[in-house]
């Protein structure tokens, strides 16, 4: 309620403070096409209100048994009543019990913090199922269910997999019954088609591949794990649609039978077509995870990032076909580090986080052999409550990510080392590892991508590794309200970071060796003693020079790491040069030189003969642009606290929406005669800090004021040479004036 100076209320409009949406249920923003496994499912929603300062002050809850009850606002199950409280994510339905086999609705509304209430937001579906005793909340099984579409069928608790029709961008008629089609960009999927034919006996060649070979065909002999495929169709009298059913992939996850099998490919090339083929008549049949391609974008004034960050981008959403992160088609196999990168990159481009979280619960339980593998579990959970704000996960898998810090493999000064005799069978149950013996990897694959590295006993990267999920698994230990552990675990990281920083930094040359009694120093000892958090200050110049010498000396997936340590000592221009190089070791290379749409297992070919073409841990930047170029992260968990960073280097002006759980934030930069401007819009019910490229405050302005007479701007403090000033939501429009 806003009251003028005569002291009547003034009514908000309702495009400014309207009512809540997206809803949330379970972390889902479609329950409706799932089942939810639990009686006490958790509520979320965004906060509808663009005011600045906007919070919440108060929320109303209601759960009817059916629709025509939410519709009329009775929540004949639960009804919170006003409950005030800023809390928008995480409600514990505490209402009537819900019974399992049911379709139920909800709804909410939320009050500003004049008190006033907002309209109710559209209601949202729920379908309450039962889970089998003892099975796990996100569990491996399809099923179907009463409460679904007859024949539908889902895993339960996250969202479905859906078959996309992508129609053919060109078509080329070869010759009389012989077709070239393009359909712009690869994905996981099959064909259809419609022929007719004038006699039983016909059979048509259908050829599809992710290469293009000369003169309008599909490349039969691509290499290494480059996929090509060739089926022979055979044709019935009439007018037919065809489905292409593939030969059955028996490695790795499997796809479900109600949807068959799947192969990644762009071109399709039809051999005796009795028939014309048209845009009407043929299709790529593409399977996705349910993906919002609106949630998130970014645009700027380099034409080569730009490229670069729509082929990241894509090879998230594409590579979800399988509802779980997949190392690519060669394998299909989870492992934890193309995990991470997938997870990172799949909350920038998008506001889902069911699949992030299956994928991680998988691989606690099945993990994969290399030694910083395992150590990654602990990044997984801790990027999961930071941008979910919610600590089911991590409760539920507590006691194994206590395990995966590998603290059993500790030797009496800290670092670790999986040669010291310590590789027992119970550390390696206790990591659920069904394999002899775990083995550090450094980087892959090997020898081309590890910059020379020299492996010893005591590996440099392996302890970086080791040291930080012993910071994070402190914090996470802090979060569930484990103080002892909080502090056992902090002070074990506090030891290994003297210890790493002791016997593994050589002072003569100013760079940090490949381990204990190695004499040579590689990219990769060096990032990622950098990248987490290793290197004091006094260290950092002759560490980053060293980085900054070898270039991108390592394979895309070190690139996520190298990139990382870039930008946290402030080399913005150097991540830039890296990221829209024109070598062959850089994403334009995958897209202008390979010809791939979803990127490459390594940077070419000659780096790993075998590579496939489809594989999202090739995909940084989908969050290194979002995340550390525009600056936007989480401070605090479920992105109550924002910080918005920008390091733009050369880059004279952009534009994004990244998506969080608490609504999208939005970010433009310009630089002009006048100075550098930042515009950013931040979600209700949360505050950002704002950091703008000069430690001066006074030469910072905010919708044309002196930054200390704008409304809802103070002044924190200086950082790296920034000036950095606090907002709550709404949008602010800073200018750094040219001295």
């Amino acid at each position: 309620m806003r009251v003028d100076n005569s002291g009547r209320v003034q009514n908000v409009p309702s495009e400014i403070f309207g009512a809540p949406e997206g809803l949330i249920c379970e972390l889902l923003s479609h329950p409706e096409a799932t089942i939810i496994t639990t009686n006490r499912p958790l509520f979320g929603w965004i906060v509808n209100d663009k005011r600045r300062g906007a919070v919440q002050s108060a929320y109303q809850v209601i759960v009817a048994s059916g629709k025509p009850n939410i519709e009329r606002h009775e929540g004949d199950l639960w009804d919170s009543g006003k409950v005030g409280s800023g809390q928008s994510i995480d409600i514990e339905y505490a209402g009537r019990p819900l019974r399992g086999g049911s379709i139920y609705w909800w709804a909410v509304r939320t009050w500003d913090a004049d008190g006033k209430p907002s309209p109710w937001s559209e209601p949202q579906r729920i379908n309450i199922g039962e889970a089998a005793p003892g099975e796990a909340f996100y569990s491996d099984q399809w099923v179907e269910s009463d409460l679904l579409e007859p024949g539908e069928k889902v895993r339960m608790n996250r969202h479905t997999l859906e078959t996309h029709i992508i129609q053919p961008v060109k078509i080329i008629n070869k010759a009389e019954g012989h077709y070239f089609i393009d359909f712009g960009r690869a994905a996981f999927g099959t064909l259809r088609l419609t022929v007719t034919s004038d006699s039983e006996n016909h059979e048509m060649e259908i050829r599809l591949g992710e290469m293009r070979g000369p003169d309008y065909m599909v490349e039969t002999d691509p290499g290494g794990s480059v996929v090509y495929q060739k089926i022979v169709l055979p044709l019935k009298q009439g007018t037919h649609t065809y489905r292409l059913e593939l030969p059955h992939k028996k490695i790795g996850v499997q796809m479900p039978e109600h949807i068959g099998e799947v192969i990644p490919f762009r071109y399709c090339e039809i051999i005796g077509s009795p028939s014309e083929i048209n845009a009407g008549n043929v299709a790529q049949m593409a399977v996705f995870y349910k993906f919002n391609d609106e949630a998130a974008s970014f645009t700027c004034s380099d034409p080569m990032l730009n490229d670069v960050w729509e082929l990241c981008k894509y090879s998230i959403k594409a590579t979800t076909f399988l509802g779980i992160y997949i190392d690519g088609q060669r394998e299909r196999k989870p492992y934890e580090a193309d995990a991470y990168i997938n997870q990172l990159g799949h909350y920038c481009v998008d506001r889902e986080y069911a699949m992030a979280r299956y994928s991680h619960e998988y691989l606690i339980h099945r993990p994969t052999w290399p030694t910083e593998w395992i150590l990654h579990s602990v990044l997984i959970a801790w990027a999961d409550y930071m941008y979910t704000g919610n600590l089911d996960s991590v409760i539920r898998c507590y006691d194994d990510l206590k395990a995966k810090t590998l603290i059993a493999l500790e030797r009496e000064d800290g670092l670790i080392s999986t040669h010291g005799g310590l590789m027992t069978k119970a550390l390696l149950e206790s990591v659920h590892f069904a394999g002899n013996a775990l083995k550090d990897v450094v980087d892959w694959p090997q020898p081309s991508e590890t910059d020379g590295y020299v492996f010893t006993k005591i590996n440099t990267v392996v302890n970086a590794f080791h040291y930080r999920a012993l910071v994070l698994m402190g914090r996470i230990a802090l979060a569930v309200g484990k103080s002892d552990d909080a502090a056992f675990f902090a002070g074990r990281a506090e030891r290994v970071y003297g210890t790493f920083n002791e016997k593994l930094f050589d002072p003569v040359n100013g760079v940090y060796r490949d381990g204990e009694g190695a004499d040579h120093a590689s990219l990769h000892s060096n990032m990622f003693a950098l990248a987490m958090g290793l290197v004091d200050e006094k260290r950092k110049p002759s560490v980053v020079k060293f980085i900054k010498s070898r270039g991108m000396a390592c394979s895309v997936y070190g690139a996520q790491h190298l990139l990382e340590a870039l930008y946290e000592a402030d080399e913005a221009d150097t991540a830039l040069r890296l990221m829209t190089a024109l070598d062959d070791r850089s994403w334009p290379h995958m897209i202008h030189n390979v010809g791939s749409t979803i990127t490459l297992e390594a940077w070419d070919k000659r780096y790993k003969p075998n590579l496939d073409w489809n594989h999202a841990w090739g995909a940084a930047p989908a969050n290194i642009i979002p995340r550390l170029l525009v600056g936007v992260e989480p401070i605090e968990h479920g992105f109550k606290k924002i910080r918005i960073r920008p390091q733009i280097g050369w880059i004279n002006n952009l534009s994004a929406r990244v998506p969080t759980i608490r609504g999208e934030i939005s970010v433009s930069i310009w630089k002009d005669s006048a100075g550098y401007h930042l515009r950013c819009r931040v979600p209700a019910n949360t505050r950002a800090e704002v950091h703008l490229p000069d430690s001066n405050p006074a030469l910072v302005t905010e919708s044309g004021k002196p930054v200390d007479a704008a409304e809802g701007v103070s002044f924190n403090r200086t950082e790296r040479g920034r000036a950095v000033f606090e907002i709550g939501a709404g949008e602010y429009d800073f200018l750094v004036k040219t001295q």
